[in-house]
């Protein structure tokens, strides 16, 4: 389940970090900035002490809201498989009784309908919930970001992964993924305002 939730939320990681200086005049800056790297894929890793805990936490508590939606179209498949088996059970019978097997596949064409609507539903609430659950959390990591490159000199910031499956980013010196530090930055920050949105 994590492994699908965290698929799905991280389609809200699409937009490339970018991060540049303004001057206090309103003119360019020009100088030597640094170009750091991020692996935004890391924010939700797993294990104790790695990751964004609040990133964690919100993937977390939308984990919690969808289980029993998740269980209940689990619970639905393995009636479908079954009924599938069923029918062709029943084929299988030289003298199967036509009624029988009728009753069986309108009962499977049924639940195939209430499954796809119920999928189709599921997918345009964890959606919407995947937004108002993460997007503040989202928003608060873009905001300590920009704080970070400020801190730490960085000209631009950009999220390899997104590079990578673009085709754009063959190879870089790991000297340059400051994705650890950032974490580190960002989890000792005090409780920011960044709070989902209620049901």
């Amino acid at each position: 389940m994590r492994r699908f939730s965290l698929a799905a939320v991280s389609l809200i990681f699409a937009v490339t970090f970018a991060v540049s200086a303004s001057a206090q005049t309103g003119a360019a800056q020009t100088g030597t900035g640094k170009v750091g790297l991020v692996n935004s894929i890391m924010f939700g890793e797993d294990k104790a002490g790695a990751g964004i805990t609040k990133y964690k936490n919100a993937i977390g508590a939308l984990e919690a809201e969808f289980k029993p939606t998740f269980d209940e179209l689990k619970t639905m498949q393995t009636r479908y498989a079954s009924l599938a088996a069923e029918i062709q059970k029943l084929q299988a019978v030289p003298q199967a009784d036509p009624k029988a097997i009728q009753t069986k596949a309108d009962e499977y064409q049924q639940l195939e309908i209430s499954m796809k609507r119920k999928q189709e539903d599921a997918k345009v609430r964890y959606e919407r919930r995947s937004g108002e659950v993460i997007g503040p959390v989202y928003n608060d990591i873009i905001k300590a970001m920009n704080d970070y490159a400020k801190a730490k000199g960085f000209a631009v910031i950009l999220d390899g992964p997104k590079l990578e499956e673009a085709g754009i980013l063959m190879g870089f010196d790991d000297k340059f993924d400051i994705t650890k530090d950032f974490i580190t930055f960002y989890n000792a920050r005090p409780a920011g305002a960044a709070t989902a949105t209620p049901r």
